[in-house]
């Protein structure tokens, strides 16, 4: 059974959108891509001494369970060059699950939907682009309303797309 899942994709090393459009084309072999926001360009949030991000979110629809599509995305980090030497440090790609339909996963390697995304502006401005109406299953509100619900701060700016 498909499930609409949304993921926030982010780039600080290299050719930021090259390692985007590398990861987002990955996708496709792990389900279908119905949706891509526009790139934006975002400071750096908790470890802030390292280079601002290019950021996007995905819409997916997916047939795969949750760990398995973690298992996949990781993958695509991999091969992609990611090494994980410093938590919350530069990264070639970062690939969270924010929502997986209505699922709700809480595990030691998983949680769903991403505990941290309503707090954060450079995941809710992308993915309030593709999916404003979409509902975080816990908090019962749409990703419109906890992204005008943010304090002011986290510096997000639309650099390509619609």
């Amino acid at each position: 059974m498909r499930k609409r899942v949304y993921l926030s994709l982010g780039s600080n090393i290299g050719d930021r959108a090259a390692n985007l459009q590398s990861a987002i084309e990955e996708l496709n072999c792990f389900g279908k891509v119905a949706a891509v926001s526009s790139f934006y360009e975002t400071e750096p949030v908790e470890f802030t001494k390292q280079p601002w991000f290019l950021n996007c979110a995905v819409s997916l629809d997916t047939e795969k369970t949750p760990g398995q599509l973690l298992r996949a995305l990781l993958e695509i980090e991999r091969t992609t060059g990611r090494l994980r030497t410093q938590q919350k440090g530069p990264r070639k790609i970062d690939i969270d699950i924010l929502i997986f339909g209505d699922s709700s996963v809480n595990t030691a390697t998983l949680t769903i939907p991403h505990p941290a995304m309503h707090e954060r502006r450079f995941v809710l401005e992308p993915l309030a682009e593709i999916a404003p109406d979409a509902r975080h299953p816990l908090l019962n509100k749409t990703v419109r309303e906890l992204r005008d619900s943010l304090p002011p701060g986290q510096a997000v700016r639309r650099v390509s797309g619609k």
